[in-house]
């Protein structure tokens, strides 16, 4: 870890304390330091600071601030009293999700805060040893690994990689019985009242309590420990550690809870959480796999319904994983390296492309200036006036705000067979070339990839011929969904990424519908003023295994659902480029072009028309 030198630790401490109570917007919160026993409530106790503390750690205590920041600021509690279920692990759930949802405003509106959150985040899965709980039998906390899941969906943050295992063991199981409701989360996270509606929409699926009835008397245990845990100061990190430590022991059960208890409200005692086995085989019987997924009235727009008569029979094994997590550093390094030796010869020609879009985008950000003002900034350049003339008043000169939208866009590159060679190759560069010339305007660009994880239906048909081949099954194959470059990473940290595309054997079957749905979903929840998303693909959905045990448009008549809802009811901007396959049949904002070695120009092309559209 790098280490600091804080030479004055007053004027740090004083720096943290007056971030809090202005974050918090409440002058009269205390923070102190150290490792006396906690305070009163309404006051903050951090852990003691010195003068060679790590980046990290100075990141991690900062975060713990902000935590309490947010709460106190975004979080009410007579509120979240009135919707707490009965039950342990019920509360333990819902005081995660509303957790995450405080800390998630914070995260989006602030990229310091953000990044404060992520190193506290990070530090306390790390302590927990989530790393251990995914390859042995002891308990995982449920609310833990429902905060991280209700995270990823409000701020597009993958679980910290500690206990990212833990997490992708149970995503699934959680996924096919609440991720309908996961995925309606983002769009009231300013709105306790309905967020807390949809929280107990997702205890519900999950058979840990029943929905929220209004007429339901709020239980007082829930409501003693919330206000404990929003309520109460952090403890020292030596004193989370030995309560951590005497809980799992069953040596000791109650007490103050520690501060990550507020931040990530791991509350109630410990024997309100289920084993890993435990919830799986809970999740396992209770689900109907052959069901179709119902509409849903509280969503309006219906962006996160799969479609009349579409079904899946089961997301087991289904995958949404980071580039990076499918291939040694080593052979990413060497797959890029074999990326740019294929496109060589294009470099100029897409230089040229780049250029061009980044002299469009910058016309478009160009700023003027008024002279001749009476406050603003001093404008040196008429200086010459004064010492001229002394009684000629100081000239100021203001610059003027540009129009250009905060904007963000995602694109969603075919990973089907079809794709192989040539075609491929120049998506990945074109992704490469389109991320490195919007970042340099100042657009977030996101890279995500779809397909299959096998051929001939994987793990999923597997299954179904075990339970005796029911008909209809629905979607029939593991699908994959891959992030290349994140929408808040910087190109350079990802770029190798983009070379998995030419590993052997990553490229396999197609299932359009569900991949556009995924990224749609992804990009709904971003803060940017316009979202762009563009598709690029050369075929229409073909899976074998689906098509063979479902009729022959199943697939098809599934994307059209999805495109036609896109394009009249969100607010994201959809268009699609067709490598040798005519899109327009689908989308209403597509071209085609029969040579792969035309799909940058199009890329720039249709960019360049949106941007002057809007």
């Amino acid at each position: 870890m790098k280490k600091t030198n804080l030479r004055n630790l007053e004027d740090f401490k004083r720096a943290v304390s007056s971030t809090v109570r202005a974050l918090a917007n409440d002058a009269e919160i205390e923070v102190s330091f150290g490792t006396a026993p906690a305070p009163a409530a309404g006051q903050l106790r951090l852990p003691m600071v010195y003068s060679d503390m790590s980046v990290e750690e100075i990141a991690e205590l900062r975060g713990r601030g902000d935590s309490f920041s947010l709460h106190r600021k975004y979080h009410k509690t007579d509120l979240h009293h009135k919707y707490m279920p009965k039950g342990d692990l019920a509360q333990q759930v819902f005081n995660a999700i509303e957790d995450a949802r405080v800390e998630a405003i914070g995260s989006n509106q602030m990229k310091g805060v953000a990044k404060n959150l992520k190193a506290h985040i990070e530090k306390y899965y790390k302590d927990k040893n989530f790393d251990d709980l995914a390859n042995t039998d002891k308990k995982a906390p449920l609310g833990d690994i429902l905060k991280l899941l209700v995270r990823e969906r409000l701020t597009n943050e993958l679980p910290p990689l500690s206990a990212r295992k833990a997490v992708n063991k149970l995503r699934f199981e959680i996924e096919e019985k609440a991720g309908d409701h996961l995925d309606e989360l983002a769009k009231c996270i300013n709105d306790q009242d309905k967020f807390s509606i949809l929280s107990r929409k997702v205890i519900a699926d999950l058979d840990l309590a029943r929905e929220f009835d209004p007429d339901e008397e709020p239980d007082d245990k829930g409501s003693d420990q919330l206000d404990e845990q929003f309520e109460q100061t952090d403890q020292s990190e030596d004193d989370i550690e030995n309560e951590m430590d005497q809980t799992e022991d069953g040596s000791e059960e109650g007490g103050e809870p520690s501060e990550e208890q507020v931040d990530d409200n791991a509350s109630g005692d410990q024997n309100g959480e289920m084993s890993t086995e435990e919830l799986m085989e809970m999740l396992k019987q209770a689900q109907n796999e052959n069901a179709a997924p119902p509409r849903n009235d509280n969503d309006p727009l219906g962006l996160y319904s799969m479609g009349p008569g579409y079904r899946v029979y089961t997301r087991e094994f289904d995958e949404c994983i980071a580039a990076e997590e499918l291939c040694d550093p080593e052979e990413l390094a060497q797959l890029r390296k074999k990326l740019d030796q294929q496109l060589y010869h294009l470099q100029g020609m897409v230089a040229k492309l780049a250029n061009r879009l980044q002299r469009f985008l910058m016309a478009k950000q160009t700023r003027s200036w008024e002279f001749d003002l009476e406050e603003g900034i001093l404008d040196t350049a008429r200086l010459t006036r004064v010492a001229t003339n002394p009684m000629h008043p100081l000239s100021f000169k203001v610059e003027n705000d540009s129009d250009f939208k905060d904007t963000v866009v995602t694109l969603l590159i075919d990973n089907s067979g079809s794709m192989r060679g040539r075609p491929i190759s120049i998506a990945a560069m074109c992704g490469d070339i389109l991320a490195r010339t919007l970042e340099r305007c100042g657009v977030r660009v996101e890279i995500l990839g779809f397909t299959t994880k096998a051929w001939k239906g994987g793990k999923s048909r597997i299954k179904w011929t075990e339970n005796g081949k029911p008909e209809n099954p629905g979607r029939l194959n593991d699908i994959r969904h891959i992030i290349y470059k994140s929408a808040d990473s910087p190109l350079r940290r990802c770029r190798s990424n983009l070379g998995l595309m030419l590993r052997e054997g990553l490229l396999k079957e197609n299932i359009d519908g569900e991949s556009l749905l995924w990224a749609h979903n992804r990009l709904i929840s971003r803060p940017e003023e316009r979202r762009i998303l563009m598709v690029i693909s050369d075929g229409a959905p073909v899976d074998d295994s689906t098509l063979s045990s479902n009729s022959a448009n199943y697939l098809e008549d599934h994307l059209r659902h999805v495109i036609e809802v896109i394009e009249n009811k969100s607010p994201i901007k959809l268009l699609a480029i067709g490598i040798g396959h005519d899109v327009t049949r689908y989308y209403k904002n597509a071209i085609t072009i029969m040579d792969a070695d035309q799909l940058g120009g199009a890329i720039t092309d249709q960019l360049a028309n949106l941007f002057e559209d809007s």
